[in-house]
């Protein structure tokens, strides 16, 4: 079923995958390639398929979304003051100087900045501006794969289970970079976020907080009392994700037929290319 609910930065699309054990979410961004398509959807089926590998711990902490900020580096060169509990940023990367001199007033101005994490395209960019400064870097997982040396990239892997395929091979992912990981919470209803959190379950290590969904949703498709979305300290990890709630799964449906017919397309060319 395709759904869209609207969110704080626009509407929030995707498709509701209905396997034989339960309930996934295929989101990836519509302007995706097959390959990364196809990797989405693997995520989206896993846990009614094979599942999701066991917990080691039945609950993950998740940073306050007030404790984050997203930067746009070519929006900030005249800030300067910054709340004091900031302690997480995402920076998106725009001319190398220009960031790491945002970085270095971002360190002075939150004092208890604890790691940036960089949005680019390239891990010379992150290498660059990593080794100019001092807080921790953190890279999203698929960049650092294309790294001979990650550790020479980054000091956190970000960890996202959609464009990694899926909560197992997240973790294969998360062993052969060898780097302190921390899981990005990306699902736009309950029953994406729930793999993420399955993923931050399964870590043989947890050093840091999941980072939360930047503009959650309005809505959900889950009963309020299973719902992962919001301003929780801690998500409970469970085996599969809750079956959606049939009146809020009638609310958020799409009816648009260019949006179905777009995500249909989306979702055939995935399996066409698993």
């Amino acid at each position: 079923m395709v759904f869209a609910i609207p969110a704080a930065d626009g509407v929030r699309e995707g498709v509701l995958v209905d396997g034989p054990q339960g309930w996934g979410e295929f989101s990836p961004p519509t302007d995706c390639d097959d390959k990364l398509a196809a990797r989405w959807l693997t995520a989206a089926m896993e846990p009614s398929t094979v599942g999701w590998p066991d917990a080691v711990r039945g609950r993950v902490p998740v940073v306050p979304i007030r404790n984050c900020a997203a930067v746009a580096v070519d929006n900030l060169k005249g800030h300067t003051t910054w709340s004091d509990t900031l302690v997480r940023c995402a920076v998106d990367i725009g001319n190398v100087d220009d960031t790491v001199a945002v970085i270095g007033r971002l360190s002075v101005a939150a004092k208890n900045l604890e790691l940036v994490e960089l949005m680019c395209d390239t891990v010379d960019e992150a290498a660059a501006v990593r080794r100019r400064i001092q807080v921790p870097i953190a890279v999203d997982a698929t960049l650092l794969a294309g790294a001979e040396r990650p550790a020479e990239i980054a000091d956190i892997a970000v960890l996202r289970c959609g464009p990694l395929g899926g909560v197992r091979r997240a973790l294969r992912r998360a062993e052969t970079l060898g780097l302190p990981c921390l899981v990005r919470l990306t699902g736009n209803t309950s029953i994406g976020v729930a793999a993420d959190v399955a993923l931050a379950a399964a870590l043989p290590d947890l050093p840091f907080a999941c980072s939360p969904a930047a503009g959650l949703p309005a809505g959900d498709v889950v009963a309020e009392p299973r719902s992962l979305l919001g301003p929780h300290g801690f998500l409970p990890a469970a085996p599969m994700p809750a079956a959606p709630d049939p009146t809020r799964l009638a609310q958020v449906r799409a009816t648009d037929p260019a949006t179905v017919r777009r995500w249909r397309d989306l979702l055939r060319r995935a399996a066409a290319a698993q």
